[in-house]
């Protein structure tokens, strides 16, 4: 995906059957995503979306021109939505788009490189960043906090990262396995 493009949407499930589309939207504010232009597919298709209608929160149901059946409804459900970097307002201080960590490094308390960041997750339970280890391997994976990524410095292109510690349960604490027939309530 080109550096230039940023994540704003994802299409959802067809709405009825005229056309309409669930539309998840990422920005922050999350109506805005009408108001900048034309949204775009990673094959370069361009969306405009005509009416948005709220369901709950960053959920809406939108009318895209062009769509008028659910067939072709349908056809957009998983569609992820990009603008131009450039159709975006820019952050104010303290302030930056995710997408603006990919490719930056991560470094440890000490200033060692841990890694570079491949990408920013969200299955539900909040921002996940996703680091490729220097030495290779499977990806480490995060949870975006304060606590965990203390410092994000976009001028020097790194974050600073405080992995958090596993907790293990000892053989001595675990609990005791019942004997099925007493764990009955019953």
């Amino acid at each position: 995906m080109a550096k230039e493009l940023v994540l704003v949407g994802k299409f959802g499930a067809a709405h009825g059957i005229k056309g309409e589309v669930r539309l998840q939207s990422f920005t922050g504010d999350p109506a805005a995503i009408k108001s900048y232009g034309p949204l775009s597919d990673v094959k370069g298709r361009q969306f405009i979306l005509t009416s948005l209608r709220p369901v709950k929160g960053d959920l809406f149901v939108a009318r895209v021109e062009g769509i008028r059946d659910r067939t072709a409804a349908e056809a957009l459900v998983n569609l992820e939505l990009f603008v131009p970097r450039a159709a975006l307002p820019p952050p104010d201080e303290d302030e930056f788009y995710l997408a603006d960590l990919i490719g930056l490094d991560a470094r440890d308390l000490s200033g060692s490189r841990v890694g570079t960041i491949l990408n920013l997750l969200n299955f539900g339970g909040g921002d996940i960043l996703e680091v490729v280890p220097e030495g290779g391997g499977e990806t480490l994976l995060l949870p975006f906090t304060k606590e965990v990524v203390p410092e994000i410095d976009l001028a020097h292109r790194f974050v600073t990262i405080v992995p958090p510690v596993e907790i293990e349960v000892e053989e001595a604490d675990a609990p005791e396995p019942q004997d099925a027939a007493l764990s009955s309530s019953r």
